[in-house]
């Protein structure tokens, strides 16, 4: 079974958290529990029966959410990276233009990812914050997240550090949540599907793609009770900061926007300039149709059809090239969702009043990245990748709440980026070499799954 087709029947079977009736539910479930939440911060601040429902109703409610998707991230995280990689893996017989994407994509990444922590840094979106209070709200949801928040306190610093993205069992990095030394042998795992070409291998990316499948559906059905969730993680949060909140919010959505509009409008330009010698404003006059397209559906899966066509219409890319890179890139080169981990791990860590060392936020960084490709093709998969980086630094990850309620205008803004990214890809990898992959092409007409 190709790993395309995998991602695309899995996302039609579950529509991604952006689209349907549950973004409207989302927002409905974060207004109430933002009023309310309001309310009782207004005239019932310190009364006995906010905090009997904090304890015993929302609280409980929210963990178990987080509960369910701390359950599913790490096969999730798997296997999705290992197929990612497989399906890469026709490097081998694409040649040179695989192998640019993938450096190309590294780089890209890298640099959207740095833009986003470095904003984040000078701007101080989350800080500001009433400590004893933060401090406070974090006690309350520590224990749904005590292992991982645990394990990030006894992890190794510096060059031990380094040396444990390596694990020595993996079934123990699993159990203590190391995403990092899951990740690592992921890739590891995945490369080596790539060097043993046999029958047998061939079911074992099956079946590992068939995990795949099957962690997307149950993230899908988590993802159902989200808006009860974000009530709950709502009412809370503003119940202990009051109008406070709403003034870090519209900062968080500026510091967002700021960074997509960094990355779009002069790191791209500068890509495509320098790199591929081709006017910014041509591009993006040729590119218009996708980039519509991409703004409205808030969805890479709907637009890749469209990108193809402008791509082989509008910029006259070599089709061959054009196809492979914009379906890999739909998949692994998702600029706008590692940006928007990045500033909002920061932000809620700012939010919380958690110092993040220099180390924690290369590990930070280090994760956006790798969870551009990991996550791709899976509905809300940022949610989880975010929750347990939160996790790991030391963050409530019921703070993911509070941006859920915003996330559908993000949604449209930082996909838009992810399709336009990938056109400059497929530009730049056209402009940089005449190489054509050969052969096994036609399925990259087909959709590939998008995780906004």
């Amino acid at each position: 079974m190709a790993g395309t087709d995998a991602s695309e029947m899995a996302a039609e079977a579950t529509p991604p958290i952006g689209h349907g009736n549950l973004q409207w539910r989302i927002l409905i479930g974060f207004i109430l529990g933002l009023v309310g939440g309001l309310a009782a911060y207004s005239f019932a601040k310190d009364a006995l029966w906010v905090q009997t429902i904090v304890t015993y109703v929302t609280g409980p409610i929210g963990q178990i959410f987080l509960r369910l998707l701390f359950m599913l991230v790490i096969p999730l995280l798997f296997s999705a990276l290992v197929v990612g990689i497989a399906e890469m893996g026709e490097i081998r017989s694409l040649g040179r233009v695989g192998i640019r994407t993938l450096v190309y994509t590294v780089i890209v990444s890298s640099i959207a990812v740095a833009i986003s922590i470095a904003l984040v840094n000078i701007l101080q979106p989350g800080a500001g914050v009433d400590k004893a209070a933060a401090n406070e709200l974090l006690a309350q949801g520590a224990e749904g997240a005590s292992s991982i928040v645990q394990a990030s306190a006894e992890s190794q610093a510096g060059v031990n550090q380094l040396i444990a993205i390596v694990p020595s069992n993996i079934i123990s990095a699993m159990s203590s949540n190391d995403i990092l030394a899951v990740m690592f042998f992921a890739l590891f795992f995945g490369i080596g599907l790539l060097l043993v070409q046999t029958r047998r291998t061939e079911t074992l990316k099956d079946a590992i793609e068939g995990v795949f499948e099957v962690s997307m559906r149950l993230i899908g059905m988590v993802i159902q009770i989200a808006p009860v969730a974000i009530f709950c993680f709502m009412f809370n949060l503003s119940a202990q900061f009051g109008w406070e909140l709403l003034v870090k919010l519209a900062a968080y959505v500026g510091v967002v926007l700021l960074a997509l509009g960094l990355q779009m409008f002069v790191v791209f330009p500068a890509i495509l300039k320098f790199v591929a010698g081709k006017s910014p404003i041509a591009f993006f006059s040729e590119t218009r149709e996708a980039s519509l397209m991409a703004f409205s559906t808030a969805s890479s899966n709907a637009t890749l059809p469209t990108a193809l066509r402008v791509a082989d219409t509008e910029l006259k890319l070599p089709r061959r090239i054009a196809r492979f890179v914009l379906t890999i890139g739909a998949t692994a080169n998702q600029n706008g969702t590692a940006m928007f981990e990045g500033v909002t791990v920061l932000f809620l860590a700012q939010f919380f009043g958690v110092d993040l060392s220099l180390a924690d936020q290369a590990f930070v960084m280090l994760i956006c990245i790798l969870a551009g490709i990991g996550t791709a093709g899976v509905p809300g998969g940022s949610l989880p990748v975010i929750a347990l980086i939160l996790a790991g630094v030391g963050v409530d990850p019921a703070g993911i709440g509070l941006i859920l309620g915003v996330d559908r205008f993000l949604d449209m803004c930082r996909t838009t980026l992810n399709v336009v990214g990938d056109l400059v890809a497929a530009q730049v990898i056209s402009a940089t070499g005449s190489d054509a992959p050969a052969g096994g092409i036609d399925r990259a007409e087909m959709a590939s799954a998008d995780d906004v």
